[in-house]
């Protein structure tokens, strides 16, 4: 039988991966209706909406079984962050406004036990289903899962984001499109020349550095753009955004 690729190795090869981006429904049915709408993966956010990390270990619970990866933006690249989350059940985790080389060190060694990084130990817990077993094996089989994606989205994160690239561990790089347009001096200005360069740069180090490439489109339009751009992960996005436009769309003839 033909192994199949984990999330993070189709991730880095190229493959069209798609998901959802969750900032407010954080319900126990939103992995089910995602996977019926064609994800793989939902993401949920920890940097902008609230979420605490009970209720992210109860939305990792209704993802198991039914082919859904939980993945979740942290609000920082602290270690307690990122290992938490990858403990209650997280098999991939987004960190915004990378921008260096030593912090996309760190985050790569957070996310991964040794010898390949620096994660605590624990086992037997809501990561590993709860399941007492060979602890090598535990170990290898989180390594070679965990997906680590660095968010590209200032100045400084595009000055090196070749240097970010090129650190072992780091599997995806994301682009925070409006962040980035900020700290740029242009916000939302996302046909400008300068915009459409600093997109460019970042193609050229993921593909260069063999990484994946993601992004958070809002419109079908901006799936095919990006898509164009060379970017191969996906998360829809936002939820509100997507459920305001759908009862305003009822809603017009009135």
């Amino acid at each position: 039988m033909t192994k199949k690729k984990t999330m993070r190795e189709r991730a880095t090869s190229g493959d069209l991966v798609r998901g959802a981006l969750v900032f407010e429904c954080f319900t126990p049915g939103v992995a089910q209706i995602a996977k019926n709408a064609g994800c793989e993966f939902v993401l949920y956010d920890m940097e902008h909406a609230g979420l605490s990390i009970e209720t992210f270990k109860m939305l990792c619970a209704t993802c198991n079984g039914i082919g859904v990866e939980p993945m979740v933006r942290v609000p920082r690249g602290e270690y307690h962050f990122i290992a938490r989350s990858l403990d209650v059940g997280a098999r991939g985790v987004m960190v915004p406004m990378v921008e260096s080389r030593d912090q996309a060190t760190a985050i790569a060694e957070a996310m991964r036990y040794p010898p390949q990084g620096r994660r605590g130990a624990a086992f037997g817990f809501a990561h590993d289903g709860y399941t007492a077993g060979n602890v090598l094996d535990t170990m290898r089989v989180a390594n070679a899962r965990t997906l680590a994606i660095a968010q590209i989205e200032t100045e400084r994160g595009l000055a090196a984001v070749d240097e970010i690239a090129a650190v072992e561990g780091i599997d995806v790089l994301w682009l925070g499109h409006f962040d980035l347009t900020n700290f740029m001096g242009i916000p939302g200005e996302f046909d400008n020349p300068k915009y459409v360069d600093a997109v460019k740069r970042i193609v050229v180090a993921a593909k260069k550095h063999k990484k994946g490439l993601g992004f958070m489109p809002a419109s079908p339009e901006w799936t095919a753009t990006y898509r164009a751009y060379g970017f191969n992960m996906f998360g829809a996005g936002t939820d509100q955004g997507i459920l305001a436009n759908g009862i305003k769309a009822i809603l017009e003839p009135l």
